[in-house]
């Protein structure tokens, strides 16, 4: 059977579909000891002998988890740093699982890992427009003509941001809760879009991605995806 050679790296479980892409131009992945660099190129995934630095990739169990990302860890697979991570919320043998997408160090809430390149390509790429649900505390009162202009957009560094859905939940002198909806997932989108209207983020708690919601997890806990979630996330794209 031929595909395409990143995706066959993203299945072995090497990395993200767009992560397969990179390490192709850099070299690192050979086909029957050839190194190729041209993204696109096909593949007899039963009769070539692909590696990634010399290792044979083989293709892996997909898997498909939800987490509850707590406060202070990174969506990475390593820091120079040595600040927690995703993966130490993981069993051992699951390591090589890496995030859909990304929650920021200071942002908790759902999160799913995943090794199916192609999954996390559906849920990431913002052609897909998967709706992400989010609650932010921040302080002060939230006024009503900050709540218009994240619906209509804000400009920033060159790039149109923009909520789907942004409501009050609750307000106070010194605080408030919005729910806000997502679709592109930019680099730390719903900050960014909240500090345009001088408003300061104490908590911000992803709750929802697609029809999934984070429910009862507890903080720091996982749970395997049904095959009906999954279907679902699939099938609303």
């Amino acid at each position: 059977m031929r595909v395409r050679l990143q995706k066959l790296v993203a299945d072995a479980g090497v990395a993200s579909r767009r992560a397969s892409e990179r390490l192709i131009v850099a070299g690192r992945i050979a086909v029957n000891g050839t190194p190729v660099r041209q993204l696109g190129t096909q593949v007899d995934s039963e009769q070539d002998r692909v590696t990634c630095d010399g290792v044979p990739l083989r293709s892996r169990r997909k898997r498909y988890l939800a987490v509850h990302k707590p406060r202070g860890y990174l969506c990475a697979c390593r820091d120079a740093r040595q600040r927690s991570l995703v993966a130490d919320l993981l069993p051992a043998e699951w390591r090589g699982l890496y995030p859909v997408g990304r929650l920021d160090y200071e942002s908790e809430g759902l999160l799913f890992v995943t090794n199916d390149g192609e999954f996390c390509l559906r849920l990431t790429h913002p052609r897909y427009g998967v709706r992400k649900r989010y609650l932010a505390e921040v302080q002060g009162r939230v006024a009503p003509e900050s709540l218009r202009l994240l619906l209509r957009g804000v400009s920033l560094d060159g790039e149109l941001l923009r909520a789907a859905d942004a409501r009050l939940r609750s307000a106070n002198h010194s605080r408030s809760e919005i729910e806000l909806v997502l679709t592109e997932g930019r680099n730390r989108e719903v900050r960014r879009l909240l500090a345009s209207q001088g408003l300061k983020v104490t908590r911000l708690r992803r709750t929802q991605i697609g029809p999934i919601k984070l429910g009862e997890l507890p903080v720091g806990k996982w749970r395997t995806l049904t095959e009906p979630e999954i279907n679902s996330l699939l099938h609303q794209l």
